[in-house]
């Protein structure tokens, strides 16, 4: 697998009982989705490693989950922290308006109105309501401001993957 082709898809946190399970966190939009893809792969300083689901159950408004390679606690404590992979090419394919965060950190963000580079995407998060894209400023933006700008229907024109563009409806004294 290559760097490029992989895609964050949820973190291993603190153990969970004395047989090697860990509560998991989901970046999946379907938080289940993530038990659907095969294999999960983590980073270490050996390289990439695979790891298999055993089980999985619902707790409480999280997730755990127990895997072939963390066969007790002991080893479940050096997990704690890790963040979970996949490969692009095992996930679900995308609506033509959907896409994945990990593609859109690093394009840049200019303003409809007048074409102005707002700067590049740092990061997106979820408010509840919608996502919202940090956007950082770069040397070759209008100003040196750090932006909110919401992932709306509204606020979004046009995101260009190819291009590496996101054009906003969004002003620079916004």
């Amino acid at each position: 697998m290559t760097a490029n082709n992989l895609i964050k898809v949820g973190e291993l946190k603190k153990p969970y009982g004395i047989q090697g399970w860990l509560w998991l966190f989901s970046y999946m939009e379907d938080r289940e989705a993530i038990f659907d893809i095969k294999p999960w792969v983590i980073k270490t300083a050996m390289g990439e490693k695979t790891l298999t689901v055993k089980n999985w159950r619902t707790q409480g408004k999280g997730y755990v989950v127990q895997l072939n390679e963390v066969p007790d606690r002991n080893i479940a404590e050096t997990m704690f922290g890790v963040t979970l992979w996949a490969n692009k090419d095992n996930l679900s394919s995308l609506n033509e308006d959907e896409y994945y965060w990990a593609d859109l950190i690093g394009l840049t963000v200019k303003s409809q109105q007048d074409n102005s580079q707002l700067g590049r995407v740092k990061e997106l998060f979820e408010t509840g309501a919608h996502a919202i894209i940090v956007v950082e400023p770069t040397d070759e933006s209008i100003d040196n401001e750090e932006r909110l700008i919401p992932w709306h229907k509204q606020t979004i024109v046009d995101v260009d993957l190819t291009q590496k563009i996101i054009l906003v409806d969004w002003g620079v004294d916004y």
